[in-house]
């Protein structure tokens, strides 16, 4: 029996994985409920050839929306980079999908079977003997288990225990997230749409028909908190350089809707697993998100491990997830870190845009197959 912790994107893709690959398990989840309060993610089409594998994937592109094309523009909507995703849906069935986060839970967790599925139950540590994981939960139950599979996040009690002097780091940068019922203009619709001004950023996506999320970074010291009152003025104000249709997600965002956090990632780890003991997604992994590749690839974790274990081929099954997934997911931790401190240069800005705006087709082409081909089918 496996016992899968953490019930959000890669632990509900864990759990169908191992439904579908008749894997036995239980999954655990601290809160009672999921989360309804929240913002958009990208399931880019390495993420959704998994959910056509576990047979989701209409329920998807019914929750959430195409985006067809993404841009990368300057404040004023100038691009440097725009790329149509006709190639990539020819390749590989299907562009980019942009879905609120609650969502895309709530489909995962409905396919789940219930009797499956713990609420309300939160791990506080575990105890790894040579025969079984002994589980401490914060209602002072206990459970027993063959193995534990981390999927409870950047902040993992697991990880903390397994690798204590595991490192989250800050990436000196802070984002506003807000969802909207704001109507967009058509040609936003179907569009993916992050715009660079001077050592800010303000992206765009169509979630759903009534739903549009947008983020805002900025430079700041980290632990920082708004003032609610005057918070719609604050963020007006640092993007009053910025087209129009930014100024009106903003102001036709209601506050509640409007959750500020830090960035930050996970510091690479050497080693993600013990005997008994496996973290998958941001428990192992956790990236920032300036590559739409954060749930995607703890998506691509769950497919992998879930075949890794079926197929029985290996006495050391966790040892070889890492080695089929460590390669990608640290390029893809690395490239976002790095893309984050390009998209906020100060002096060098001019000269990054020119760079972005004569960057070859082939090479953006190179990288997305890169990390929209599942790296060993």
């Amino acid at each position: 029996m496996y016992a899968i912790i953490g019930a959000g994107i890669g632990g509900l893709t864990t759990a169908l994985a191992f439904e579908k690959l008749n894997i036995p398990y239980h999954l655990y989840e601290k809160s009672d409920a999921i989360n309804a309060i929240g913002a958009g993610i990208w399931l880019a089409p390495n993420a959704l050839k998994v959910y056509e594998w576990l047979g989701i994937l209409d329920q998807i592109k019914e929750a959430g929306n195409s985006i067809n094309r993404i841009t990368i523009a300057t404040a004023d909507l100038k691009p440097l980079t725009d790329s149509k995703q006709d190639e990539a849906k020819e390749e590989y069935g299907y562009s980019t999908i942009a879905i609120h986060r609650a969502e895309l839970q709530k489909v995962l967790s409905k396919n789940v079977p219930k009797t499956n599925i713990s609420w309300g139950k939160g791990l506080e540590s575990y105890t790894e003997t040579t025969e079984e994981v002994i589980l401490q939960f914060l209602d002072a139950t206990t459970t027993s288990v063959n193995y534990l599979i981390a999927a409870d996040g950047i902040n993992s009690v697991i990880r903390k225990q397994l690798v204590p002097e595991s490192e989250i780091r800050y990436s000196g940068q802070t984002c506003w997230r807000g969802v909207t019922n704001f109507k967009l203009p058509v040609d936003f619709n179907h569009r993916g749409l992050e715009m660079w001004g001077k050592q800010t950023r303000f992206g765009i996506s169509k979630l759903s028909k009534d739903k549009t999320s947008w983020f805002a970074v900025v430079k700041s010291k980290p632990f920082l908190t708004d003032n609610k009152e005057t918070l719609k003025d604050d963020l007006l104000k640092k993007y009053e350089d910025y087209t129009t249709v930014v100024k009106d997600l903003i102001a036709n965002t209601d506050t509640s809707n409007i959750l500020r956090n830090d960035i930050i990632d996970l510091k690479p780890i050497k080693k993600w697993y013990s005997n008994k003991v496996c973290l998958l997604g941001d428990a192992g992994h956790a990236t920032t998100p300036n590559m739409g590749q954060g749930g995607a690839q703890a998506i691509e974790d769950a497919y992998f491990l879930a075949k890794i274990i079926a197929e029985e081929k290996t006495e050391n099954t966790f040892a070889e997830f890492q080695n089929t997934r460590y390669k990608k997911v640290s390029s893809i931790v690395n490239q976002s870190w790095l893309t984050g401190k390009v998209a906020h240069l100060g002096f060098g800005a001019s000269i990054r845009n020119m760079v972005f705006r004569s960057m070859p087709k082939s090479m953006i082409d190179k990288k997305m197959h890169y990390i929209y081909t599942l790296d060993k089918e």
